[in-house]
Formats: structure tokens, C-alpha cells, sequence
């Protein structure tokens, strides 16, 4: 008798367990998940990867199809910009013989102001910035600087701004565009940079850039595509322009392949210009036709990026 009721009891069991398992499969399946909501498939400069785009960040309008490669260059075909063409310089280009730049080629160009050491950090002229700066006018160009920063706190990048307006008003010099923040980690060992979290740099950006406006300049931050999705929290840095350098290694790299919006784009490093000895980065400069409307991140898709 005792062996019966346990045969019983068994069946019960598996049979309870039976009716649950059916019950359940012959509901509502479950909702499935995506892994990568609120994330774009990108080219981050390391490798393709999923990314968590910064919230409220306007997007970039540039994409693959508004250029086009003629004369061994990429050039702007799209509507929405007026496009110009320039370049940058220091005293890495050496003695710049101005009479040669081809006239009407070129419409502006960025001459380093100064720079901060790596390893002492002291602060210094750019050796031909006095030089290049009356090239510059003398061929009726659009000028703006940039300061090398090695900036390891809020205070020395203040004191850099103060150093670069300090150079600019006491040689009367005028600008036509904005003052860029060019901060750069150096990865030796002896650097000073080598190291420094994301929001400190992003800390000295901020800093830097406000002071330049307070005294009624217009202020850019200069970086690639790594630091601009890892280093800096571009989400902060929406009050000043950007200038993005990514340059062009066709097939692979034919156009700015860059997540969030900019509004300068260094796509060359080697470039040849006659009066300058040495390869020259060259430069565009996006001016909007209308002003761009905010496009929201995508979700869960892929953005046109190029490795």
C-alpha cells in the first residue's frame, strides 16, 4: 500500500510539473532585450565598438556622401556649408618664404602662439609666431592661433589663456578666428600629461576657453578622434568650436568619420605648399549655410564611420 501512494504521489508531481512547463510556454513570449539600446556602432579609432553617445550633444551632419576625392583631396559637395580651405603652421615649418603661398588657394591659416613644456612645464614663444603673423597679413589671410597646452589643472590653463591674451595685446596682433586650446597627452615618461584623467583635461579646456571669452574672443578646442570620445566629455563643450583632425588615408579615411558635430576638420598632415620646407597639415572650415538642426542619437544602429 505504502508503495502505491508513493507511485502516486510521483505521478503527481510530474504531472503538476508537466502542466507548468506547457502553461508556460503557451503564454506571451518574453520580451527580448537589446543589448545595445541607446548605443551606435562606430569606428572609434582603436577599433569598431558599440557607444554610448553623451546625451544633449548635437550630431554630426557631415557624413561619407558629401564628399568627394578630386586632385588627390577630399572636397565638400554637400548644401548645408560654405567651405574654407586653410592651413596651419609653427615653428616646425621653419622659415616660411610668405611671397610663394599661392595666392587665392588658401583663406585663412592658424599659427601656433606658444606652448607649454611636457617634463618643466614652462611657458614659451613660438619662435616664428612674430614672423608667420605678418606672412599671414601680407597675403591677406584669415589668421587665428592656438596655444600647445600641457596643462595639468584649472590654474595653468588659466594662466595660459592669460599668457596668450597678454601675448596678443601687447604686439597689437588681431585675430579672425578663434583661439584654440591644442592639448595633446604625451606619453613618455617624463611627461607631465602622461595619465591625466578625462575630466581634468576636459576641467582645463573649460577653463582656458572661458577665460578667452570673458575677455571677448571666441574660443575652439583641438582634438582627435580618440580623446573626443574618451578623454574630453564633449557634452561640456558646447559652448566653443571644435576642431576635429582625422587625416585622410584613402580608401580607408575619405571624410570626417566623427560621432558628434565640429566645425574644423585638419584632414592632412603632409601636405606640400610652395614657400613652406616641410609638409604642412591643411585644414576646412565649415561655415553653415542655416543653422543645423539637433539630430538625436540613433538607437541600437549603425553610424557611417570610416576606420
Amino acid at each position: 500500500m505504502n508503495y502505491r501512494i508513493v507511485i502516486i504521489i510521483i505521478c503527481l508531481i510530474l504531472l503538476t510539473v508537466s502542466v507548468a512547463i506547457c502553461l508556460k510556454g503557451c503564454g506571451a513570449p518574453e520580451p527580448t532585450i537589446d543589448p545595445h539600446e541607446g548605443q551606435v556602432y562606430l569606428y572609434d579609432g582603436y577599433d569598431w565598438t558599440w557607444y554610448t553617445p553623451k546625451d544633449g550633444v548635437p550630431v554630426s551632419t557631415l557624413t561619407k556622401e558629401n564628399f568627394s576625392w578630386m586632385e588627390n583631396e577630399p572636397v565638400y559637395i554637400g548644401s548645408d556649408f560654405t567651405v574654407k580651405k586653410g592651413f596651419d603652421v609653427s615653428e616646425f615649418q621653419y622659415g616660411i618664404d610668405w611671397s610663394q603661398i599661392p595666392a587665392g588657394k588658401f583663406d585663412f591659416v592658424y599659427l601656433r602662439i606658444g606652448r607649454r613644456g611636457s617634463t618643466e612645464g614652462g611657458l614659451f614663444d613660438d619662435l616664428y609666431f612674430d614672423r608667420n603673423y605678418s606672412g599671414a597679413r601680407s597675403r591677406g589671410l584669415e589668421t587665428g592661433v592656438y596655444f600647445f597646452s600641457q596643462a595639468v589643472s584649472v590654474s595653468e590653463a588659466v594662466e595660459e589663456a592669460n599668457w596668450v591674451l597678454e601675448k596678443l595685446n601687447s604686439g597689437n596682433y588681431r585675430v579672425d578666428l578663434p583661439i584654440v586650446f591644442d592639448w595633446e597627452e604625451q606619453k613618455s615618461e617624463d611627461s607631465r600629461t602622461n595619465g591625466l584623467p578625462g575630466v581634468t583635461v576636459t576641467d582645463c579646456a573649460v577653463a582656458f576657453c572661458e577665460t578667452i571669452e570673458n575677455a571677448g574672443y571666441d574660443a575652439c578646442v583641438y582634438f582627435n578622434r580618440i580623446p573626443g570620445y574618451y578623454t574630453f566629455d564633449v557634452s561640456r563643450l558646447q559652448d566653443f568650436d571644435i576642431w576635429f583632425a582625422l587625416p585622410c588615408t584613402p580608401p580607408d579615411v575619405t571624410f570626417p568619420s566623427f560621432y558628434y558635430r565640429f566645425d574644423m576638420w585638419q584632414y592632412s598632415t603632409t601636405a606640400v605648399i610652395p614657400g613652406i620646407p616641410t609638409e604642412t597639415d591643411l585644414d576646412y572650415l565649415f561655415v553653415p549655410v542655416t543653422q543645423p538642426a539637433e539630430v538625436s542619437p540613433a538607437e541600437g544602429t549603425a553610424v557611417q564611420q570610416a576606420a
